[in-house]
C-alpha cells in the first residue's frame, strides 16, 4: 500500500469519525430531552389497522401521493421548532407578496406559529400506500410529542411487517402505523428539510444504497466498540431486532438502540474507510485510461 493510499484512508476515517462525533453529541442532547427511543412495545406494531401485505414491496421511488389541500380550521401537526412538532389547528392562510403561502397554526397547548406547507402534517393516520422509503413524516413519541423523520423501511418479511423511521436526531425506531403522520406538502427533496447536515448526508447515502444499505451483523452477547461522546467505547449487544441492535455501554451502563449500519459503530467506520480507498483507486484508474 502506497503512502498516498494510507493518507487517503486516514483522512476518510477521520472525516467519518468527526461526522459520527457530531451525531453522538446531538444524540446525547436529545436523549436528555425527549428523543424517541425504541422499546419492546414501540418496536412492534400494536393496535390500529393491520398492515397490508402489499407494503412488503419496498422501493426508493415515492408513490404518486396527492398533495393535501390545507384549509382553515383543519386539524394538523405543525412544526414549533426543529425537533418538536405539536398538534394544532390552521386559523389563517396568508399569501405573501412574493407568492409564498404561509399557514398560521394555533397549537392545542398554547402558542401560535406561521409555517410553510412542508412544516404541516396531517392529524390522522395515513394510507399505507402513501408511505415509502424516503417519505417525509412525523411520528408520535411515547410521551405524546411529535418528531419529524424519514421512512427508512416499509413493512416486509425481513422486518416482521413494521415501519422503521429515522427521526431528525439520527434515532432509528420501529413504530406502529397509527403513530405516523404524513407531511402535507413535502419539499421536492424531503431530505433538504433535515436541519443537521451530518444526518442529512447519512440519509442520502442510505437511500442511495437502498434496498441494500450497508449493514453489519451482530449477535447477542457480542462485544465491540461504538462512538459515545467522541470516544470509541466498549459496548455489549443485548438484543438484535432486525436492522437495530440494543447495546449497553460499559463506561456508564446506559443503553441505546443503534442502526446496524450506523457510522457510530467501529466496524462501519472501517467499512467506510475501505469504500473510500476503493473509490480513490477507481478515480486513479479512470485517470490512467484518459491519458
Amino acid at each position: 500500500t502506497s503512502q498516498a493510499d494510507k493518507t487517503i484512508r486516514a483522512e476518510s476515517r477521520e472525516s467519518k469519525t468527526q461526522q459520527a462525533n457530531k451525531i453522538t453529541s446531538q444524540d446525547k442532547a436529545n436523549s436528555e430531552s425527549h428523543a424517541v427511543k425504541p422499546s419492546t412495545s414501540s418496536a412492534k406494531i400494536n393496535g390500529g389497522d393491520s398492515v397490508s401485505q402489499k407494503s412488503s414491496t419496498t422501493t426508493s421511488n415515492p408513490p404518486n401521493v396527492p398533495l393535501e389541500k390545507i384549509t382553515v380550521n383543519m386539524k394538523v401537526v405543525a412544526r414549533r421548532k426543529a425537533l418538536s412538532w405539536h398538534a394544532g389547528k390552521v386559523t389563517e392562510i396568508i399569501t405573501k407578496e412574493d407568492g409564498r403561502v404561509k399557514y398560521k397554526v394555533a397549537f392545542e397547548e398554547k402558542g401560535r406559529a406561521l409555517v410553510s406547507g412542508h412544516h404541516i402534517a396531517l392529524a390522522h393516520q395515513p394510507k399505507v400506500s402513501y408511505l415509502s422509503t424516503g417519505a417525509r413524516v412525523v411520528i408520535e413519541t411515547e410521551d405524546g410529542e411529535f418528531m419529524p423523520g424519514i421512512v427508512a423501511e416499509v413493512p416486509g418479511r425481513k422486518n416482521h411487517m413494521r415501519f422503521m423511521v429515522f427521526t431528525d436526531d439520527h434515532t432509528p425506531v420501529y413504530i406502529a402505523l397509527p403513530k405516523i403522520r404524513l407531511v402535507c406538502q413535502p419539499l421536492a427533496d424531503p431530505l433538504d428539510d433535515i436541519p443537521d447536515n451530518n444526518h442529512r448526508e447519512f440519509m442520502r447515502d442510505y437511500l442511495r444504497q437502498w434496498p441494500f444499505p450497508a449493514q453489519t451483523h451482530y449477535r447477542v452477547g457480542q462485544k465491540m466498540r461504538a462512538l459515545y461522546n467522541g470516544t470509541q467505547e466498549k459496548v455489549e449487544v443485548l438484543q438484535v431486532d432486525c436492522s437495530l441492535i440494543e447495546v449497553i455501554f460499559e463506561v456508564d451502563q446506559h443503553k441505546e438502540w443503534l442502526y446496524r449500519g450506523s457510522i457510530r459503530l467501529e466496524q462501519m467506520l472501517e467499512m467506510y474507510e475501505e469504500m473510500g480507498a476503493k473509490k480513490s483507486d477507481e478515480k486513479k484508474n479512470d485517470g490512467t485510461v484518459k491519458k
